[in-house]
């Protein structure tokens, strides 16, 4: 361990020396060049307070994405961008527009034997997958403890019962056998109140490949279906078994059209005009649940004007005769709480190259704190990514934050066992898997008021949100001042079941 650490101290030392004596042009800049602190300092907590009262206020209805609450939110960052003489960043137009498509159901029917059964009552189906109607006279129960078996499996085209709890992976290696139908087993019947018919919303109007079906049944269904082999598997939940059976499954849905769009501003640089930097926060969140308002203030309210203030900052300087050498892309997803999609939307149609973004720092939730934290360690952020597809991030980032901010840089989520799974759940990701290199701020606060209706701006610590997002601002005029893009030399990892 100790010779390894002398090892990697002599190497960093020789990078060192060498800059020193052939980066003279970075020396100079670094010593003469424009300094950031006075654009540091616009990014203010009253400002930002400001800003968030007005987005988590009823008038704008929680900022789903697809809702007049969305476009409400979009109009107001694109007029205040306006205000900072901002470029408009897709052509003549703030706003990129895009499409989410979601199914509802209309109506379905399972039938057992000749049999019919009641929606609600004894089944419910999912409104995702496709329209359908099957008749299929076998059906495969595998208990959730069968991974092996499942593993040699033939089940494309097939249906399938599962039984018992399903992690993760077990549905990740279910997916990739391609059932026709997917039946898991529920006590949770029969069922009060009003169904939810309508499935998740994507961006992709045409699929390569389509989904199973999914139905939820009861035990008493389950037993209609397979008779003792369901008792049998649900006894030994590593067994697999075979049932004869006449199953008819009906579905019938309709698909929800719902336009939605990205706010983007843009700043052109001067000398390295070609490259960009990009800033993104999401400006979504949950909109209103059975007239419950559910207001999204850290979530990501706080990134959203985290991102308003760095770009006000930049203007003010870019005003000043000050600009950035790369053009800076200030990008405001929506979609995200519903899978990343407007980010999708943005990477996958990019309108600035993305071999030529350096970056992506990305703001999601920096104005709360982890309610884990002892209370001496309440000056940080966690950062997330920095260790990932360029060897260049951690440097500038911790010696920007050891030179202006001096906050605690926390790398808990940086662990490849992170059970959270936050590196990939939010806008950032998106520009990651194009291996555009990305640094993820994030406060940690997933509870108590994480999607809930007391994410309110009443309980954002706007001193420290301000610090925050001044340590991005810094981190972002480096990147965008420096000579050289930043390296892609980590191979991007996904773990396995992803």
């Amino acid at each position: 361990m100790g010779y390894f650490h002398s090892l990697k101290t002599i190497h960093y030392m020789k990078r060192v020396l060498t800059a020193l004596f052939t980066s003279g042009v970075v020396c100079v800049f670094a010593q003469s060049g424009p300094k950031p602190d006075a654009y540091a300092k616009t990014i203010s907590a009253a400002d930002m307070k400001k800003h968030l009262y007005t987005l988590a206020s009823p008038e704008m209805e929680g900022r789903e994405t697809g809702t007049e609450g969305q476009r409400k939110a979009a109009a107001y960052i694109e007029n205040y961008v306006k205000s900072l003489g901002l470029q408009p960043g897709n052509g003549s137009s703030y706003q990129m527009p895009y499409n989410l498509y979601q199914d509802s159901l209309i109506s379905a029917a399972l039938e057992v034997n000749g049999k019919a059964f009641e929606l609600n009552k004894d089944f419910a189906a999912s409104p995702g997958g496709p329209q359908s109607i099957y008749r299929l006279s076998e059906v495969t129960l595998i208990g959730t403890g069968a991974t092996d078996s499942l593993k040699s499996a033939d089940l494309a085209g097939k249906a399938v019962m599962i039984v018992g709890t399903i992690s993760q992976n077990f549905f990740a290696q279910l997916n990739r056998k391609s059932p026709a139908v997917v039946l898991t087993v529920s006590a949770n019947f029969p069922r009060t109140g009003t169904a939810n018919n309508r499935g998740r919303q994507g961006i992709h109007a045409f699929k390569a490949s389509v989904d199973p079906v999914f139905f939820q049944v009861s035990e008493a269904v389950a037993r209609a279906i397979a008779g003792d082999k369901y008792d049998a598997v649900k006894a030994s939940s590593s067994s697999v078994q075979k049932a004869k059976t006449e199953l008819l499954l009906d579905t019938k849905k309709a698909t929800v059209v719902l336009p939605a769009s990205d706010v983007i501003a843009f700043l052109p640089g001067t000398d390295l005009k070609d490259q960009y930097l990009v800033f993104s926060a999401h400006y979504d969140h949950l909109g209103m649940r059975n007239g419950v308002l559910f207001p999204g203030a850290d979530d990501d309210g706080s990134g959203t004007v985290g991102v308003l203030e760095i770009a006000e900052a930049f203007a003010k300087a870019a005003k000043e005769g000050k600009g950035p050498r790369r053009s800076i892309v200030f990008l405001w997803n929506s979609g995200e709480e519903k899978g990343l999609l407007g980010s999708e939307w943005y990477t996958d149609h990019p309108v600035y190259p993305l071999d030529k973004t350096t970056a992506d720092l990305n703001i999601d939730m920096i104005g709360r704190s982890d309610p884990d934290r002892k209370p001496d360690t309440l000056n940080y952020v966690y950062v997330v990514g920095d260790d990932k597809l360029s060897s260049d991030l951690k440097p500038i980032s911790e010696s920007i934050n050891n030179k202006y901010t001096k906050l605690q840089l926390d790398y808990k989520y940086n662990d490849p066992n992170d059970k959270e799974r936050i590196y990939f759940r939010s806008d950032h990701y998106n520009f990651a898997r194009y291996g555009v290199p990305i640094i993820f701020y994030y406060d940690g606060m997933l509870r108590p008021d994480y999607h809930k209706p007391s994410d309110t701006p009443d309980k954002i610590n706007y001193d420290l949100m301000q610090k925050r997002a001044q340590l991005v601002f810094y981190t972002g005029w480096e990147m965008a001042n420096r000579d050289a893009m930043l390296k892609r030399d980590i191979p991007l990892n996904v773990p396995t079941g992803f």
